[in-house]
This record gives C-alpha cells, sequence and structure tokens, in this order.
C-alpha cells in the first residue's frame, strides 16, 4: 500500500491555484497586484459592510502579525488600501480600499468565482461540504499542535 502525504498534495495544489489565478485571471492585466494581494482586496470587498483590520487578515489568511503588517505596508505603497482611524480606538486603523483596488475587486470577484467552479467542478454540494469540513479539521490540528513540535 503506497502511503498518502497529504500535506504535500495541499502544498501541490496551492501551487497549482496559484499558477492557475496567474495564467487564467485578470491579474496578469493589474499591473503590480501579487496573488496575496488580490487575495486580500478580494477580503476587504467582501466585507464592506464592516470595518476590517490586520488582525482580521492574520486570521483569515493564518499569517503572522509581521507578515500582515509587510504585504499591507507594500499595498499601501501601491495604492491599493488606506488605514483609516476608528473613533472608538485610537491605535486600530481600519483597512479601506482604495478607489483603484475597487475597480481591481470587481475582476477578483470575477475570477474567484471562475476558480472557484472550476475547482470543485465534479463535486456535488455535499462533497464540498465535506472536503470544507476535513480542511477546517487539519487546520484546527495543526493550530492547536502549534509551538510542541
Amino acid at each position: 500500500m503506497c502511503r498518502r502525504f497529504v500535506g504535500l498534495e495541499l502544498r501541490s495544489l496551492n501551487n497549482i491555484i496559484m499558477r492557475f489565478m496567474e495564467n487564467n485571471s485578470h491579474k496578469k492585466y493589474i499591473d503590480g497586484i501579487t496573488g496575496t494581494n488580490g487575495w486580500i482586496i478580494g477580503y476587504i470587498a467582501h466585507h464592506a459592510d464592516k470595518d476590517v483590520f490586520q488582525k482580521d487578515l492574520e486570521q483569515k489568511f493564518s499569517i503572522t502579525r509581521s507578515t500582515a503588517s509587510k504585504v499591507i505596508n507594500l499595498m499601501v505603497q501601491k495604492g491599493l488600501i488606506e488605514r483609516h482611524s476608528v473613533s472608538h480606538d485610537a491605535r486600530l486603523k481600519k483597512l479601506v480600499l482604495t478607489p483603484k483596488a475597487l475597480e481591481f475587486s470587481k475582476f477578483m470577484e470575477i475570477d474567484g468565482k471562475i476558480m472557484e467552479e472550476t475547482l470543485t467542478k465534479g463535486f456535488s454540494e455535499q462533497e464540498i461540504e465535506t472536503l470544507s469540513g476535513y480542511i477546517k479539521r487539519m487546520k484546527q490540528n495543526l493550530v492547536e499542535c502549534d509551538g510542541r513540535i
């Protein structure tokens, strides 16, 4: 019996997804936007009805504070997002898309929908739910184990 390496398969799938988005999306027409920038723009645009903070990106994308800070700083330099103060806490800065990023978000939404449809082609709704549950459980297993290896 051949041993399956789930982590390796997930890493490989991630690479294929990134390549798919690089080659089959509007991204190639949008100068200076990385794949990560696109995911962040999409997330902020999708949550336009509430304030989004750096901490939200850290949690959603499972990235460290320093990584999130670097990405946000670069996106500010590129004119994609702005940091705005909030009235209830002077230390907090909500992340707001610029008009440039809002325009890009329309393309990102289309590309995301195409990618999801392609990725899950041939899957039933139940299979997608089951797979999502497995992935969430794997993420939780790793979060619970963090620092013990």
